[in-house]
């Protein structure tokens, strides 16, 4: 494992989270993680809704199939994006602020899981629904974070059958 990329093999799915209340200015930092991501003609199609209110996290754990530790997750950035802002690449540009977001959890203490919601139409609708959200803004997936109970070690999944060479 190359140790100078240790940030990157650091991004692990964390799914149990203490109560501690995570920070405004690591919101703010992870956000600006988020919104450094490239987009498509630097168009940055993505909106994000920073939940931290109790009620609604129980409501998108009950919502999301997968998403059970949003309910004891102190806080959940849910990427959404304009559509018509980047057509046909906003599903790219906000991957990849999501990625961003994961990459710079570990660097401020932090742990998350990202849990899918489009292309899911009954996801995309129950997490609209529950956020309130406009018309115009598609949920993409969510960030459920907060400070780790467990901190998993770094790993590679490197795979040499998965590479062809030319």
């Amino acid at each position: 494992m190359n140790t100078s990329l240790d940030f990157i093999f650091r991004r692990r799915s964390v799914r149990k989270f203490t109560q501690q209340l995570v920070e405004e200015d690591k919101i703010r930092a992870i956000l600006e993680a988020a919104m450094a991501a490239p987009s498509s003609g630097n168009r940055r199609p993505w909106y994000f809704v920073v939940v931290q209110d109790r009620g609604l996290l129980i409501q998108m754990a009950e919502a999301h199939p997968n998403g059970k530790m949003l309910a004891e997750a102190p806080l959940a950035l849910v990427a959404c994006a304009q559509e018509d802002l980047s057509p046909g690449a906003w599903v790219q540009d906000c991957s990849a602020a999501l990625e961003n977001i994961f990459l710079a959890a570990p660097a401020l203490e932090l742990g998350g899981v990202w849990l899918g919601v489009w292309p899911r139409i009954e996801r995309v609708q129950a997490i609209s629904k529950i956020l309130d959200l406009p018309e115009n803004l598609a949920p993409l997936g969510i960030a459920a974070l907060g400070y780790p109970r467990e901190t998993p070690p770094p790993r590679t999944q490197f795979d040499e059958n998965r590479v062809i060479w030319r």
